[in-house]
């Protein structure tokens, strides 16, 4: 993932940061508890093909 690609997204629904978890192939909004799948290097920023998280999920990335 393009490092200046990541500084220029945001999550769709709540406009916050997003967390890139290389091993996932998906990027982490622990505000709106989604991981947006990484498909053939593109990220899908669509609020229906994103992955629901739990809370604890949600908290590793938080540390």
């Amino acid at each position: 993932m393009d490092k200046r690609l990541l500084d220029i997204l945001v999550c769709p629904v709540t406009k916050g940061p997003l967390i890139y978890d290389k091993k996932n192939a998906e990027l982490i909004s622990c505000s709106a508890r989604l991981a947006y799948p990484i498909r053939d290097d593109i990220p899908v920023m669509l609020e229906d093909e994103a992955r629901r998280m739990e809370s604890d999920e949600v908290e590793q990335y938080r540390a």
